[in-house]
């Protein structure tokens, strides 16, 4: 279960951006869909530990990794997270192996012997093991991706996050990595939730979407179901106002062009 309720808020000179979503699932692999700078990102990172919210909580099949008024701010080492990030953040100066192995890793001891035969069984799931000791520059894209993948899964999280698993690919390959992911989630048992804007994404991967507009969420679509719940402008925080035949036009008008 996934179990995620907060409020942040980040500035950038003049521009202030505030985040107030709430939601929970137990799907197996769960989507943050919608527009950039809609604050996808945001949560996936507050998820992961890198942000501070300000309030609220957020929980993963019972562990509270945050928890304002309870004061919890589990650091993101401890998270048992797997983040794959949108550039992939592979180090240009480590070969593969030492990528995929990074997190398994002290400054004292180096490597035990068990992780070592952990990452070597990783570089044959993902199939990488002729690249391993080549740096991330001489990949291919999703080859890099395989790699990013297979750190995040190193450390054997609870959940995988990912951000914008495809959007750095050559869109003739994403249909086939699209699937080799799925069978990875599945193969490994964990769940996932994934951020995109996207549409494909969402209904070739997703059993459950969020749609995020403005930093909050207005939808739930089931995609198993085709059921979709929308989120109520009391939920969001926002005064009701009547929703007259003329007001609907002009909102469909509006937000026309808006996934």
């Amino acid at each position: 279960m996934i179990d995620v309720d907060l409020q942040l808020s980040v500035t950038d000179g003049r521009r202030r951006f505030d985040l107030s979503v709430t939601f929970s699932t137990d799907a197996p692999f769960a989507a943050l869909y919608g527009p950039s700078g809609s604050g996808k990102t945001l949560t996936l990172q507050a998820i992961a530990g890198l942000l501070h919210p300000a309030k609220g909580h957020i929980k993963i099949d019972g562990r509270t990794l945050y928890d304002s008024a309870a004061g919890i701010h589990m650091p993101s080492s401890q998270r048992r997270i797997g983040y794959l990030f949108q550039n992939y953040a592979l180090f240009p100066h480590l070969s593969v192996r030492d990528n995929i192995g990074f997190g398994l890793t002290t400054w004292r001891r180096g490597m035990a012997e068990q992780d070592r035969a952990r990452v070597q069984s990783l570089l044959g799931r993902f199939d990488l093991v002729a690249m391993a000791d080549s740096r991330p520059a001489t990949l291919s894209g999703g080859q890099q991706q395989r790699v990013a993948l297979a750190r995040a899964l190193a450390c054997e999280p609870q959940i995988l996050l990912l951000d914008e698993p495809f959007a750095s690919l050559n869109p003739m390959l994403r249909q086939s990595l699209r699937t080799e992911l799925a069978e990875v989630r599945r193969q490994w048992g964990i769940p996932a939730l994934m951020i995109t804007h996207d549409v494909e994404d969402v209904l070739e991967l997703a059993d459950v979407a969020f749609v995020y507009q403005r930093g909050q969420i207005e939808k739930e679509v089931n995609l198993r179901t085709s059921e979709s719940r929308e989120f109520t402008r009391a939920e969001l925080g926002v005064e009701t106002v009547a929703e007259t035949p003329l007001r609907q036009k002009l909102r469909r008008l509006l937000l026309g062009a808006v996934p």
